[in-house]
């Protein structure tokens, strides 16, 4: 008990002399800080992007793709190969007996953010993105039960009319209902916004899949096709057909699976960019927190001194230090953490997906997991800023302490 008295006493001594340093003090608590904002920030982007892509599809709906592709874009499949599917064990039907098989096309187009629209409002001498257009027949919004249309109406067969997601509605110019929008070397008028429950389908343009194919010249030939399962369980026999049939050769795979590894990819790369950055930023802040905390010893070298003489061990002052350190770094982390919440949660974003070369339109999210990785590095910061300054507490002799020679 004697050494938690002793140790109890030398952090309230150190936390109580905070306020004479405090500009030193601040500054340490705004290095540490930012380090936190700038990591949670980039785990903020991630998490939301996850959520996003994570968030979309089920795991009754399959997706069929060339064997061997890694993403719509780059596989291929024929008109032939959809008849087939849809004559496959465990795809559901609707009311009319009609297999819910869709074939999509999946093009790139490009497009203007909000942001980057020039002063004058001229879109044509603005910074292009890459968005994606999705073709669709009948049976592509009857496998989406989940469906919204919130403003305007669907697109008609036969027409260049075009469905616009919702997410990205909001965040690119020049796609609101009633807007005419230039593809390739047609115009296509917006009729209509539609909400899929946050998913990433709301990043898209829909438009009827024969208009698609005529405008990209790709007649007879979908990126993949979509087949509700009558359960999750229908899978296995479904993907045995594919096997099983030679004029197929596809892959087969839920949605939501497809999708989560999808999320994987592209959030690896968020977070290795944000965790190098935030590393190389902790350093600054390192040094901050040992300019600090030597500065703390220097000025209370007489203090430990004195409770040297009177009996304290060296054990209280190098704990009590330390505790210092790691409350200036706890503070920095709140308030970065703060920060990062008030400035980018729930901010919409958009970044370009390293599978389909398309934008996706997503929100930050912080969560309860990344605050506390933010935390976890401030810490860190803290501890190792604070274990030499607490050693020489610990070792500071006491004559010197006092100025005898």
């Amino acid at each position: 008990m004697r050494v938690f008295n002793e140790i109890a006493v030398v952090t309230t001594i150190c936390i109580k002399s905070i306020p004479q340093r405090f500009w030193a003090s601040f500054s340490t608590v705004v290095a540490v800080g930012l380090v936190v904002t700038v990591l949670l920030a980039f785990l903020a982007m991630a998490a939301g992007f996850q959520q996003t892509l994570r968030g979309t599809g089920t795991k009754d709906m399959a997706i069929l793709m060339r064997a061997g592709s890694q993403a719509e874009l780059n596989s291929g499949v024929t008109r032939d190969q959809a008849r087939l599917i849809e004559e496959a064990p465990g795809v559901m039907k609707d009311a009319d007996g009609k297999p819910l098989v869709s074939p999509e096309l999946y093009v790139i187009v490009d497009g203007v953010k909000k942001t980057a629209v020039p002063a004058d409002g001229n879109l044509k001498k603005a910074p292009r993105s890459n968005l994606t257009l999705r073709g669709l027949g009948p049976a592509g919004i009857a496998v989406r039960p989940g469906l919204k249309i919130v403003e305007g109406r669907a697109f008609k067969p036969g027409t260049n009319e075009l469905m616009v997601g919702r997410a990205l509605q909001k965040d690119f110019a020049g796609l609101n209902v009633g807007d005419t929008v230039k593809l390739g070397n047609s115009n296509w008028l917006v009729v209509g916004a539609f909400e899929l429950g946050g998913s990433v389908f709301e990043s898209e343009l829909w438009a009827d899949t024969p208009e698609v194919q005529d405008l990209f010249h790709r007649q007879n030939v979908f990126q993949s096709i979509r087949a509700r399962l009558t359960g999750p369980d229908a899978l296995k026999a479904l993907s045995d057909y594919a096997t099983n049939d030679p004029q197929l050769k596809l892959d087969v795979t839920t949605e939501a699976d497809y999708y989560a590894q999808q999320a994987s990819r592209t959030s690896d790369l968020i977070q290795k960019l944000g965790w190098p950055l935030a590393i190389a930023m902790a350093f600054g802040a390192l040094a901050g927190a040992l300019n600090t905390m030597y500065s703390s010893v220097a000025a209370r070298a007489q203090e430990i001194a004195t409770l040297r003489c009177i009996g304290f061990s060296g054990t209280s002052s190098f704990i009590g230090t330390l505790l210092e350190s790691l409350v200036l770094a706890l503070v920095g982390g709140i308030v970065g953490t703060l920060v990062t919440w008030a400035l980018f949660d729930g901010l919409t974003g958009s970044t370009l997906s390293g599978a389909s070369f398309s934008q996706i339109v997503f929100t930050f999210h912080l969560t309860p997991a990344v605050a506390v990785q933010g935390i976890i590095l401030a810490l860190v910061v803290g501890l190792v800023g604070g274990v030499f300054p607490a050693w020489r507490a610990a070792r500071i002799p006491i004559v010197e302490a006092y100025g005898t020679p």
